[in-house]
């Protein structure tokens, strides 16, 4: 869907500060390496937490969508854990800087500490790797290969997401269009009510990602929902973006992406 950053003030020699929801969020991100775009904010736009609330990120990277939920409801509880130490630090750095009271666990999937897995959370958020292991060109820096490059089976995401949650919680996923199979079957063994957002870059254009919502212990039907388009008109014709009102009021202010 490409990427989405405000005007970007260069801090220190490896990182750069770049501004999200139109200033509201302020986030330490390698220079090179994983930096996060449109795909996190969309994420967090699209949990419907309220204040007091407990959230977790599997795979929080530099805290982006954690971060950007909690910007938007104040109040609600934040934790994320992080394979990579590097990130880790950034997303203790990102929510002191910006004021957010946040949990980072540096970790795996695998191993999360006692203070993780003693918890059910009302939200469970993940942004996992889009590709599997060598289906796509390797990275340059290690960093954003192991962002980019499956290491974990996706079902094992969703099912230490299960486990997480409360009963009734809520898991939103976003992830490429051509996973959404593995996503529906690995949710068939942990969770209900599934629902399924696509995201469209253009009207006429296939959907490239798909935000997921399942319940622990939901009961109601599969909802496939109507595509959300994110730019104008069919096709680029213009220097700039071309976010959709919509879109650009989730990325710039702030707001709830409010699912059909």
């Amino acid at each position: 869907m490409g990427s989405f950053r405000e005007n970007t003030v260069t801090g220190e020699d490896d990182l750069t500060r770049d501004a999200f929801l139109g200033g509201q969020l302020q986030l330490w991100q390698p220079v090179r390496g994983y930096r996060a775009g449109v795909d996190p904010i969309l994420l967090a736009a699209s949990v419907p937490a309220v204040s007091g609330q407990s959230v977790l990120e599997l795979g929080c990277g530099a805290g982006a969508a954690m971060l950007a939920l909690a910007t938007r409801v104040p109040g609600v509880q934040v934790t994320g854990i992080e394979l990579q130490a590097e990130y880790a630090d950034l997303a203790r750095r990102n929510a002191a800087d910006n004021g957010i009271p946040a949990q980072v666990e540096t970790c795996d999937l695998s191993q999360l500490p006692d203070g993780v897995r003693q918890r059910r959370f009302d939200h469970v958020i993940a942004n996992p790797p889009y590709y599997r292991s060598g289906a796509h060109s390797l990275a340059e820096d290690p960093g954003r290969q192991i962002a980019l490059a499956e290491a974990t089976p996706l079902a094992d995401w969703i099912s230490v997401a299960s486990r997480r949650l409360a009963p009734k919680g809520i898991l939103h996923m976003i992830h490429r269009a051509e996973r959404l199979p593995d996503m529906l079957t690995a949710c068939s063994d942990h969770l209900g009510s599934v629902e399924v957002l696509p995201l469209v870059p253009r009207t006429g254009r296939m959907a490239e990602l798909v935000i997921l919502r399942a319940r622990k212990g939901g009961r109601a039907d599969f909802r496939l929902h109507s595509p959300l388009v994110l730019h104008e008109g069919d096709r680029h014709l213009r220097d700039g973006d071309s976010y959709r009102d919509e879109i650009s009021a989730i990325l710039r202010q702030g707001r709830a992406l409010l699912w059909p």
